[in-house]
């Protein structure tokens, strides 16, 4: 057994499979504690996870009409530049033709009947010859041409049809994307409707911190059988990072959040869909849902952690590695948010630590 043990640890792959499995446990107890304790909250998860899905396949389905439309308009220029040569070809080979046809054959029989040198009359049939073979590769050159077109058009069409196909599955994507937010508004307000009083409110965020706190030493102690990730310290980027997304602040670190309560991090306004990018090179330490959180993305730097909250889309998973600005979210409003926007915090171990004076400006 002791042996077992070690050569997992001399394996690398191993361990991060092992942290992949203790993380993907911790999830699915977020989730069953979430159930548990608030169905209401557990609706507007998958409310919001529905909106990701939709809003995912959405993107891939315009990237691949962007990708279609590039075909088409290169297929086009392909055309074009066929066209262009075949229309040059043909003149050259007319002009051929008409010379070949006002000279005609008599010409040659001159020169045979005449007197002339042997040797330059051999020089002349030659030069004929050279005319003769030089005709029938521009045939030969003007029918590959011919036959590239026709092949092109085909593609042309068959690009044409799968267009239309991808226009028909973006209207239904987005169709998705908006059936899933409203049924998103409607977890919402019902979850909002829930929460009768200001102490109701109050309970439900201190809850959700218990459970933010509760994730990150769970996931402090999954993640430490794991390598560092390399690269340097991030304790020497103080003061060098660049934001995470351009916004306007509104909530600062240590300002009051009521009953008690401060905020752990900074509140940046971005509109939707904006690309959150990691401050510094790491490991995805969590990718999932949280209450209060939302959709919530934790990069582990090796002693350090970056928190990413209320995204709308997800690009990483955990164990995979990441540089610093690196696209692995988009800006969204999950977790109970009225307004598009990222929550970010800076952890060293367990403890909050203002985000702020790590930035080479003081706001994005």
């Amino acid at each position: 057994m002791l042996a077992l043990a070690a050569e997992a640890r001399d394996d690398p792959e191993q361990e991060l499979r092992e942290v992949r499995d203790r993380i993907a446990e911790l999830q699915r107890n977020v989730r069953r504690d979430t159930d548990r304790r608030d169905a209401l909250t557990g609706q507007l998860r998958d409310a919001e996870q529905n909106v990701q899905g939709a809003r995912g396949r959405l993107d891939d389905v315009q990237k691949r009409l962007a990708e279609s439309n590039a075909k088409l308009e290169a297929l086009a220029a392909d055309r074009a530049r066929n066209e262009a040569a075949l229309a040059k070809q043909r003149e050259v080979l007319a002009a051929e033709l008409r010379s070949a046809y006002v000279g005609g054959r008599e010409k040659q029989f001159k020169m045979l009947l005449s007197q002339e040198d042997p040797a330059t009359l051999g020089r002349m049939l030659t030069y004929y010859s050279y005319f003769g073979r030089a005709r029938s590769a521009k045939i030969t050159e003007i029918q590959g041409i011919v036959a590239e077109l026709d092949a092109a058009a085909q593609a042309e069409a068959a690009e044409r049809e799968r267009l239309a196909a991808l226009e028909a599955e973006s209207r239904q994507e987005l169709a998705s994307v908006d059936a899933a937010r409203n049924e998103r508004s409607r977890a919402l307000k019902a979850m909002n409707a829930q929460l009768k009083s200001r102490s109701d409110s109050l309970a439900k965020l201190k809850r959700e911190a218990a459970s933010l706190e509760k994730l990150i030493a769970d996931l402090r102690r999954a993640m430490s059988d794991l390598p560092p990730t390399g690269g340097q310290a991030f304790e020497k980027v103080r003061g060098r990072l660049a934001w995470p997304v351009a916004g306007k602040i509104t909530a600062r670190f240590g300002q009051a959040r009521g009953g008690g309560l401060k905020w752990n991090g900074v509140m940046i306004e971005a509109p939707r869909g904006s690309a959150v990018k990691a401050l510094y090179d790491g490991r995805i330490a969590y990718a999932d849902w949280l209450p209060g959180m939302g959709l919530l993305v934790i990069v582990d730097h090796g002693g350090y952690m970056s928190l990413y909250a209320h995204n709308e889309q997800i690009y990483k998973g955990v164990g995979d590695r990441v540089e610093g600005g690196e696209a692995i979210a988009t800006v969204g409003d999950t977790g109970g948010r009225s307004e598009p926007g990222l929550y970010l915090e800076i952890r060293r171990g367990t403890r909050p630590v203002d985000p702020v004076p790590w930035f080479r400006r003081s706001s994005p």
